[in-house]
This record gives structure tokens, C-alpha cells and sequence, in this order.
């Protein structure tokens, strides 16, 4: 008698499934990365401008250091550097080759606070609202920081926020209808045998849980391989720029490797469940006839 072939169909439907499912992974985790990377990038240009408060030749040097730290308990400072007279006088010096006061008799430049503003409120609305407020302070003269560069990096900002937002629900949907075929179609090919475990009693959650075991398998190996190819792309691009390093940092890849596998876990088993259902409601006739 000649002996029955093993059937291998279905270990290269659950292959193919997982590296299906994978690349889809890969596409959504390089949009999160993309997104909280640019986020980061946003906050560190707001928090690296500088604004400069000007004080008067007359404040007394108690004054100076009420005046600091009045400034460092407010919500929108992050840091706070004070710069003596003599030391702005000695740094215009060296960039134009030559101090003020050797053709003035006196500098002209005066001490200051050097501000770097916590992210949030390191744009031009917040900005008009609370440096009048600053400008108002005893001893102060002046209050100086780059509008127009502002205006500009909050417009910038604003239209790539919104392409990038368009861009992830975009390949949100696109990832969830690859993913959903997949399952549909790896469902669709075992529509007999559930439609035989219907015939004999079987219950509809009995049924079901063979499927959604083998989805959550797909999904977390998916997960695993876009993940590591993920985190080998991070790998690299730590290792091109000190500066791009410094941005990749650990909420970064864990909000990137993060989604991926809640993408994957979540989305394989929610499709695969609908998909088993789909079949469980039709009749003999519809399974045959699809």
C-alpha cells in the first residue's frame, strides 16, 4: 500500500503568513519612528533657542540673584545662565577681533540671562504672552529672541506634524487591510474543517481557539522579525551622527518596538477572530460555494 504524502501546506501558509505580516510591521514601525524622531527633533530645536535678557548697568548683585531665581522657579524655564558684563564684553570681542570699548572708552554690552525655555512653551504665542511679563521686571531693559526664526520653525513644524499624521493613519489603515487579507485568506483555507467541527457540535468558542492561538503565534513571531530589523536600523543610525544618537533615545525605540508588537499581537488576532466568525455564521452551502 502506498503510504500517504505529509501534507506541508500549512507550515508554508504559516511562514509566509509571518513574513507577510512582518514587512507590514516593518512599514508601521519605521512611520512611529519617524514620528516620535521628528517629535524629539522639535523639542530639541525649541529648547535650543536662546533668549536674552538684557539688565541694567545699575541692578546690585542681590538683586541680580533674586532676579535669577525668580526666573528659574517659572514654568517655562528650563535652564537659566547669567553672563556678566565683563564676560559679554570679552566674547564680542573675540567675534569682531577687537573690544567696543577700545573705541568707546565703555562697552556698550550689557550683563544678561541667557534663557533656554522648557519645549512646550518655546513658541511665538507663548512667547508674546510671557516675555512682556519678563521685559516689566526691575532692572531689566530689554527682552531679545529670534521672532521671525520662530514664526517660521512654528510654521514648519505645524506642516510636517500634519504631513506625518495624514502618513500614519494612512499606513494605519493600509497595515490593518494587509494584515486583515492575510488572516482572511489563512482562515479561508481551513473553511472545511470548521465547517465539519460545526457539524458535529463543536462549539463556536472550541472553534475558534485553535485559530486564535495560531494567530497570536503569527503575530508575535511578525512582531519579533520586524522588530529586529527595526532595532538594526536604529543600530546604524545611532552609529552615523553623535547628534542623530542623542535623538534616538530610549522612548524612541521604545515607543517604536513597542507599537510593533501590540500592532502585531492586536491587529492578527482581531482580524482572525472576525475571520473565524465570518465562517462560523455561513451555511453548507455558502462554505461550499465561496
Amino acid at each position: 500500500m502506498a503510504k500517504k504524502k505529509k501534507r506541508t501546506g500549512g507550515g508554508f501558509d504559516t511562514v509566509t503568513s509571518c513574513i507577510s505580516i512582518a514587512l507590514v510591521l516593518i512599514l508601521l514601525g519605521t512611520v512611529v519612528f519617524t514620528v516620535t524622531f521628528a517629535n524629539g527633533l522639535s523639542r530639541n530645536l525649541r529648547e535650543n533657542i536662546p533668549v536674552e535678557v538684557l539688565l541694567s548697568d545699575s541692578i546690585p548683585a542681590a538683586e541680580a540673584v533674586r532676579l535669577q531665581t525668580s526666573l528659574k522657579q517659572q514654568p517655562f524655564v528650563k535652564e537659566i545662565h547669567y553672563i556678566s558684563k565683563e564676560k559679554a564684553t570679552a566674547e564680542m570681542a573675540k567675534a569682531l577681533d577687537g573690544s567696543p570699548a577700545d573705541f568707546l572708552g565703555t562697552s556698550p554690552i550689557p550683563a544678561e540671562f541667557e534663557l533656554y525655555l522648557n519645549a512646550d512653551y518655546a513658541n511665538s504665542d507663548s512667547l508674546a504672552h510671557y516675555m512682556p511679563l519678563v521685559r516689566q521686571r526691575a532692572f531689566v531693559t530689554d527682552v531679545v529672541y529670534p521672532k521671525d526664526t520662530l514664526g517660521d520653525m512654528d510654521y514648519a513644524l505645524a506642516i510636517g506634524s500634519l504631513v506625518l499624521l495624514t502618513i500614519a493613519v494612512l499606513m494605519a489603515f493600509v497595515s490593518f487591510s494587509l494584515i486583515n487579507n492575510t488572516m482572511r485568506m489563512s482562515v479561508y483555507a481551513r473553511r472545511y474543517t470548521i465547517h465539519s467541527m460545526k457539524l458535529v457540535g463543536a462549539k463556536w468558542r472550541f472553534i475558534r481557539r485553535p485559530f486564535m492561538w495560531r494567530a497570536f503565534v503569527i503575530g508575535l513571531v511578525a512582531s519579533l522579525l520586524a522588530c529586529a530589523v527595526l532595532a538594526c536600523g536604529m543600530y546604524l543610525l545611532v552609529g552615523l551622527d553623535v547628534y542623530v544618537s542623542a535623538l534616538v533615545t530610549p522612548l524612541v525605540a521604545g515607543a517604536t518596538l513597542g507599537s510593533v508588537v501590540v500592532a502585531g499581537l492586536a491587529l492578527t488576532m482581531l482580524c482572525a477572530f472576525f475571520s473565524v466568525n465570518k465562517h462560523l455564521r455561513m451555511t453548507g452551502g455558502q462554505v461550499f460555494l465561496k
